[in-house]
C-alpha cells in the first residue's frame, strides 16, 4: 500500500534507535547481573523479530573479549598441557559468564518456565562461533598433519572439548543445532584425517615389508612367533588399532589397511613356497634367505645323512615348520577381530582393550576371506613339506642298490658270515623324519606332523619298493647265471655261489634287506605310526620275506 511505503523509513529508523537503546541495556544488563533488564531486553528483541541480533552482540560483547584472551597460540606452544589448559579455560566460560543468560533462556536446570525468553540458544549462536573463529585465526597450527603423534594428541583433546561442550547444552535440540551449526562442521573438517592416515598407512606398511624384504629371519626372543616377518605383521595389525594411532573416524581406513596387511603377508608366503630355487638364484642373487637356507650351510650339509641339502633358496624343514606354526598361531590371533568389547575370553593381548572407543564396524565376511587366503598356502606347504622330506630320505635310501656290492666275492675282505645288523643308510634316511618330529614338537599340531609323516613315508616306501624289486631281480639274475656258470665247469673250486653247508653271497644280501625292512618297520612305529598306515610297506614286506624262501638247493652248491 502507498501507506505502507510513506512511512517504512520511519519504522526503520524507530527500529534502529530502539535497538541501539536495547544493546546499551542489554550490556547495562549483563554487566550488572540484573535479571529483570536483560529479560525485559531479550524479550523486546523476540517482539521485534531481532533474537539473532541479540545474539550476535552478546558474542562480540560478552564472549570476544575472552577469547581473545585465552586462546593465545604461545600457550599452546610453550606449556606441555597448554591445549589442555586453554580448553578447559574456554568449557569455564559458560558456568562462569554465561549463567544469568542460560537461566533467563531457559537453558538452566533451575530456570522458572514461567519466566523464561524462548527462541534463544546463546551457546551455540554466540559462545560457539566465536570460540572457533579464534581458534581458527590465532591458532591456525593446531591442524598441521606433518606429526601424526602431535596431530593425534591435538586431534584427541580437541574432540574431548567438543564432546564436553556438548554436554553444557541445555537440550537435545541445542545439541542438535550445536552440530548442525557452520562452524562446527567446519572445525571438523580442519582436520586434515586423510593426511594423518596416509602418515600412518606408509608407517605401519613399511615395518611389514621391510620384514618381508628380509626373508625368513627367526623372531626376536620371547616372542610367540617362529619368524620375524609374523610377528612384525601382528604388531602391525595391532598398531592399526593402538590407542595413540587409530582414530574412529579412520575405522573404516583402518579395517581396509588390516586386511591389506594380511593379504600380503599371504602373498609373501605363498611366493616362499611356489618359487622355484633355481629361478631364486639366478633373478635375485643380492636377496638369498637367510639362516639355515644360505649356501654356506647348505654346502656344509649335504655330506651329513640328518642334515639339508639344496640350492641356497631352498626352504629348510625347520623353516616350513615355523611356517605351518606361525600360520596356525595367526588364525586363532585373527579370532580376536571377531570379538566384540564385552568379550573377556581371550588368549593374547586384546587390541580392543588397547582401543576401547573402537566401533563394531568389522566385516566379518572380509576377515572370513582374509583369513582364507591366509590358510590357501597350507596345501602348498603341505606338498613341500612332503616333497622336501621324501628327497632328502630317499636320497639315502636308494643306496640299497649298493647292498649285492659289499657281499658280493671280491679281493677285499669279505663281510661276516652272518648279517646282524642293519644298513647304515637306514639311520641316514629315517633321521630328516625324527627331526621333523623333534622341530616341529609344540610348534604344530601332532595331527599335522603326523599327517607329514605319513604322506613322505608313503612316498618313500613306494620308491624304496621299486628299489628293492630292482636289487632282488638283479640278484636272482646274477644267481642264475653264476649257477649256470658252475655246471658248465663242473668243478666245485670255481663255486661262486658259496661254500657248501654255509649261507651263499645272494642269501646274505636277502636277508640283509629283509633286516632294512624290518628295521623301517620298527622306526615307523617310534615315529607313532603303524606300518598297516603305510600302503606299500606290507607289499613292500612281503617282497623280502619271500626273497628268502629258496629251497637248500638253491642256496648250496653240488
Amino acid at each position: 500500500m502507498p501507506l505502507l511505503d510513506k512511512v517504512r523509513p520511519r519504522i526503520s529508523g524507530i527500529t534502529s534507535m530502539l535497538q541501539q537503546s536495547l544493546e546499551g541495556l542489554l550490556i547495562q544488563g549483563l554487566q550488572t547481573s540484573n535479571v529483570d533488564i536483560v529479560r525485559h531486553c531479550l524479550r523486546t528483541y523476540a517482539t521485534i523479530d531481532k533474537t539473532r541480533d541479540a545474539e550476535a552482540l552478546v558474542g562480540q560483547v560478552l564472549v570476544k573479549p575472552y577469547m581473545d584472551e585465552v586462546i593465545v597460540e604461545q600457550l599452546v606452544k610453550s606449556t606441555p598441557n597448554g591445549l589442555q589448559i586453554m580448553y578447559t579455560k574456554l568449557l569455564e566460560f559458560v558456568p562462569h559468564h554465561c549463567r544469568l543468560l542460560r537461566e533467563v533462556t531457559g537453558m538452566a536446570i533451575s530456570s522458572e518456565k514461567a519466566d523464561i525468553v524462548p527462541g534463544y540458544d546463546f551457546l551455540v549462536n554466540s559462545v560457539w562461533p566465536e570460540i572457533i573463529k579464534g581458534i581458527e585465526e590465532r591458532i591456525p597450527s593446531l591442524f598441521n598433519a606433518g606429526n601424526p603423534d602431535t596431530f593425534y594428541e591435538r586431534y584427541t583433546i580437541s574432540m574431548d572439548f567438543v564432546r564436553k561442550f556438548d554436554r553444557q547444552c541445555g537440550s537435545q535440540a541445542s545439541v542438535r543445532r550445536l552440530r548442525a551449526h557452520a562452524s562446527y562442521q567446519s572445525f571438523h573438517n580442519k582436520w586434515n584425517l586423510p593426511v594423518y592416515f596416509q602418515l600412518r598407512y606408509k608407517e605401519i606398511a613399511a615395518c611389514l615389508e621391510n620384514a618381508i624384504a628380509d626373508g625368513l629371519e627367526a623372531a626376536p626372543a620371547g616372542s610367540c612367533y617362529h619368524l620375524l616377518v609374523s610377528q612384525v605383521l601382528w604388531n602391525s595389525l595391532v598398531r592399526c588399532w593402538a590407542e595413540k594411532v587409530y582414530l574412529p573416524p579412520l575405522s573404516h581406513r583402518f579395517w581396509k589397511l588390516t586386511l591389506q596387511l594380511i593379504s600380503r603377508y599371504s602373498k609373501f608366503l605363498t611366493e616362499m613356497l611356489t618359487k622355484s630355487p633355481s629361478t631364486e638364484v639366478s633373478k635375485d642373487p643380492v636377496r638369498p634367505l637367510p639362516s639355515s637356507a644360505s649356501s654356506t650351510s647348505s654346502r656344509t650339509s649335504q655330506d651329513d645323512g640328518g642334515s639339508e641339502s639344496g640350492s641356497p633358496a631352498t626352504l629348510s624343514t625347520k623353516q616350513l615348520v615355523f611356517i605351518a606354526s606361525d600360520v596356525d598361531k595367526l588364525q586363532d590371533q585373527l579370532l580376536l577381530f571377531s570379538y566384540c568389547k564385552s568379550v573377556d575370553i581371550v588368549p593374547f593381548d586384546c587390541l580392543f582393550d588397547k582401543c576401547p572407543s573402537m566401533p563394531c564396524v568389522l566385516s566379518p565376511e572380509a576377515l572370513e576371506d582374509s583369513k582364507a587366503s591366509l590358510s590357501g598356502c597350507i596345501p602348498t606347504l603341505n606338498s613341500k613339506m612332503t616333497r622336501h622330506l621324501t628327497e632328502r630320505c630317499f636320497r639315502f635310501l636308494k643306496s640299497a642298490s649298493e647292498v649285492p656290492r659289499l657281499y658280493r666275492r671280491t679281493n677285499k675282505v669279505r663281510r661276516p658270515c652272518t648279517t646282524v645288523t642293519t644298513s647304515a643308510y637306514m639311520d641316514n634316511a629315517l633321521r630328516p623324519l625324527h627331526q621333523l618330529l623333534s622341530d616341529s614338537k609344540d610348534m604344530v599340531k601332532p595331527s599335522i606332523a603326523q599327517d607329514w609323516l605319513r604322506v613322505a613315508l608313503n612316498d618313500c616306501t613306494h620308491r624304496y619298493f621299486e628299489t628293492i624289486s630292482d636289487v632282488l631281480s638283479s640278484v636272482k639274475k646274477m644267481e642264475e647265471s653264476l649257477k649256470r656258470l658252475k655246471q658248465a665247469r663242473k668243478t666245485a673250486t670255481t663255486n661262486t655261489i658259496g661254500t657248501t653247508g654255509g649261507p651263499t653271497d645272494d642269501s646274505k644280501i636277502r636277508l640283509q634287506l629283509a633286516l632294512d625292512v624290518e628295521y623301517l618297520g620298527e622306526q615307523i612305529q617310534k615315529m607313532g605310526l603303524q606300518p598297516a598306515d603305510i600302503t606299500m610297506f606290507s607289499t613292500l614286506n612281503d617282497l623280502v620275506q619271500g626273497a628268502q624262501d629258496v629251497t637248500p638247493s638253491e642256496q648250496a652248491g653240488p
